[in-house]
């Protein structure tokens, strides 16, 4: 996973629960591979950006998915029509 999406998570989950909730999810993410952000990601990220009209933190997440030739699976809506993520809705 991107190291990027350590910090996406951390905030949200700061932000909707609590410090310990967070360091718990980061925790978990970290028994997982964390890929660094590489100049390469950071170039190919920027053309995706660009093409995509997406953020910054998405496009790293995107780039580094493909680079990698992995799948994406979020509940960011903004990701929903993009090739090689699976998007699933949040619960209501």
């Amino acid at each position: 996973m991107p190291s990027i999406t350590i910090y996406e998570v951390f905030k949200t989950v700061l932000r909707q629960r609590n410090e310990s909730d967070a360091l718990q999810a980061a925790a978990l993410m970290l028994q997982g591979s964390v890929i660094d952000l590489s100049a390469p990601i950071s170039i190919f990220a920027a053309k995706i950006s660009l093409g995509e009209k997406m953020p910054m933190a998405d496009s790293i997440i995107l780039a580094t998915a493909r680079l990698y030739q992995a799948t994406v699976w979020t509940e960011d809506a903004d990701f929903e029509a993009i090739a090689g993520v699976q998007y699933v809705p949040k619960k209501p």
